[in-house]
């Protein structure tokens, strides 16, 4: 920020000011931290959290993912009055529909559905007919069978963020926004100070919240991180009257479909052989793909007229699940990275287990399967496949 004087020491250094940047410094300052320093090199959403589709589900294939999902979405419930929000986050809970498009997927989903049960997540199957109750303009042809969950929805990651940003600034953090952190300095076992283009601030603690680039934010300091960033697509249409409650998602389809309040419909897609690296352009081949996509499984969507369209990046790691905490390789340094796409939705979690680790509480939940260790020389042990 300009007339700011950068400060000379920190308590703590986050890096990324998207929404786990700003749950992380929120939590720690609501548990008492001091002197908390954020430093995003743009503005504040200007990464992955402002090019999200904004979907919030609890429907996951892993129990790691399904855990820090419900107990996010307990957050989000009641988000607008734990932060004090001058705003509307705009939390629509019209549910997830997820398409079975056939016996394989159909099998692997009905699994699903029993881990998220006896997790407390009210997910259940449904045949395509009474997937059709829930959204009528529903394509049965291409559908085999499909899962539901009423609490899923779809929550406005600008407002969001911005109740975070808030209510963490309320509470005495600092944002430095348009600050390029370029070097971070150690010594042989911890972390010293943080580079940036406006000066160089003392810290025993950084946290690595940079999304897209956690990758290059961990070289700075020698610590391996096996994640990679790649594209994803997105676009959005025009706003028409209410027509579609909850998101529509097919993994074996890639897609996800889903109206916002405001009308408009926003959707998404992979695309398997996309480079690695930080483009977060669109092409033309996406909008092609997407509108074969999305007229072939809800039809009337086809007819709508597209407003824009833009890529986001997602931080991949190799089992689809997140890094979340510190490392033994060195003091000081945490990680919030590796999301694959759904850091947004998990950003209550994440703050909070973070939180925990830096001012050395017990976590309010285990933390091995979300550990930078567990990729050691070993096999991964459990892949999220729920992934589009």
């Amino acid at each position: 920020m300009k007339n700011k004087p950068f400060p000379k020491n920190a308590e703590v250094v986050i890096i990324g000011a998207g929404i786990s940047g700003c749950s992380i410094a929120y939590n720690l300052a609501k548990q008492g931290q001091k002197n908390i320093i954020v430093l995003e090199r743009e503005y504040i959403t200007s990464g992955a959290t402002g090019r999200c589709g904004a979907g919030v589900r609890q429907q996951w294939a892993t129990k790691a993912n399904c855990i820090l999902a419900k107990k996010s979405v307990e957050f989000f419930e009641n988000a607008q009055e734990i932060l004090d929000y001058d705003g509307d986050i705009e939390f629509k809970q019209e549910g997830y529909l997820v398409i079975a498009s056939n016996q394989t997927e159909a099998a692997q989903f009905e699994k699903n559905v029993k881990l998220q049960n006896s997790l407390g997540i009210p997910s259940r199957v449904l045949t395509k007919e009474e997937a059709l109750e829930i959204v009528p303009h529903l394509n049965v042809d291409v559908v085999h069978s499909a899962t539901f969950c009423k609490t899923d929805g779809h929550l406005n990651p600008f407002t969001m963020t911005d109740a975070y940003y808030k209510a963490a600034k309320r509470l005495g953090v600092e944002f430095y926004t348009y600050t390029t952190v370029t070097g971070i300095e150690r010594d042989e076992t911890k972390v010293t100070a943080v580079h940036t283009d406006k000066g160089t601030v003392k810290t025993a603690v950084v946290v690595n919240a940079a999304g897209g680039w956690a990758k290059e934010v961990g070289s700075m300091v020698d610590v391996e991180i096996p994640v990679y960033s790649e594209n994803h697509e997105i676009l959005v249409t025009e706003p028409v009257e209410k027509m579609q409650g909850p998101m529509v998602i097919s993994f074996s389809q890639n897609i996800y479909c889903q109206q916002t309040p405001h009308g408009a419909f926003i959707m998404g897609r992979g695309d398997k052989n996309m480079p690695k690296g930080h483009d977060v352009s669109s092409s033309w081949k996406f909008l092609d793909e997407m509108s074969k996509t999305v007229t072939r499984l809800l039809p009337p969507i086809g007819e709508l007229r597209v407003i824009r369209q833009w890529g986001g990046l997602y931080n991949m790691s190799p089992d689809h699940q997140p890094i979340i905490g510190g490392t033994k390789q060195l003091k000081g340094f945490y990680m919030a990275c590796g999301f694959s796409g759904h850091g947004f939705m998990l950003a209550p979690m994440t703050g909070l287990l973070l939180s925990e680790l830096i001012l050395g509480k017990e976590p309010t939940l285990p933390m091995e399967d979300m550990a930078l260790e567990r990729f050691d020389g070993k096999e991964i042990r459990e892949l999220e496949t729920s992934v589009v």
